[in-house]
């Protein structure tokens, strides 16, 4: 088992001119999986986007490891898979693993042979020579873990990661999550209550860019349910 890691975010926001997205925040996460919950406009996507180093907070710091999020050595550490993951459909699944790995900086040696490892755990070494355009959604999402998890990530930072999966593919997907959060730092953000209640060590849970709970799931279940079900009543009467 690899040495503790912690993830400090000390007093992040991000403000769009008068707008304030992610109200400050200060959180210090270690090895385990957290569940990121929320509505959609909470703020949830732009908090990941700062914690993955995609967007510069307006102010604040995060460091993982004690390595600033803007540092080469951070990034090597980071494992990412946005809502939106962008594949190339005329790769095979086995090409688009080694072309990830290149640009993750692996040599041709661990770049096949972790290929070929990832390929087997996510269960998709039969259809590796298949092209992406032929795979279905769960597949897909399958490849995306496989290619966030190529340099063995101390961070693995998910958006969404099980959205449109039939209730078969979540579950291997959760599966997945909750054996990498035995040796890794694990935030999943979703709007799916089950996906963290069965694997999550603990909860987050953000409301219009604040972050409004931190704790056990099995702590405060019932509240967490109660609040949960109102922002979405509260989200569809707006539709």
């Amino acid at each position: 088992m690899r040495e503790q890691t912690e993830l400090c975010i000390e007093n992040i926001a991000k403000k769009y001119q008068n707008r304030t997205v992610v109200e400050p925040i200060s959180i210090k996460l270690t090895t385990g999986v957290y569940g990121l919950l929320g509505a959609n406009g909470a703020g949830k996507t732009t908090l990941m986007r700062m914690i993955c180093g995609i967007l510069q907070p307006t102010q604040g710091q995060i460091t993982l490891a004690g390595e600033p999020v803007t540092s080469e050595s951070y990034r090597a550490m980071l494992g990412y898979l946005p809502q939106d993951f962008g594949y190339y459909p005329d790769f095979n699944g086995g090409e688009f693993l080694l072309y990830m790995a290149a640009l993750k900086g692996l040599s041709k040696h661990q770049a096949r042979e972790k290929s070929r490892e990832l390929l087997e755990m996510v269960g998709l070494s039969e259809q590796a020579h298949k092209k992406i355009k032929t795979y279905s959604g769960g597949m897909k999402q399958r490849l995306g873990i496989a290619q966030a998890l190529l340099n063995a990530p101390r961070l693995l930072v998910l958006d969404e990661p099980t959205a449109g999966l039939d209730p078969k593919e979540r579950v291997r997907f959760r599966d997945l999550i909750a054996e990498e959060g035995k040796n890794s730092i694990v935030l999943l953000s979703t709007h799916i209550v089950s996906d963290v209640e069965h694997i999550a060590d603990s909860i987050l849970m953000m409301k219009d860019g604040r972050l409004i709970y931190q704790g056990k799931w099995e702590e405060s279940r019932g509240d967490l349910e109660q609040f949960y079900l109102e922002q979405f009543e509260d989200e569809l009467k707006m539709r």
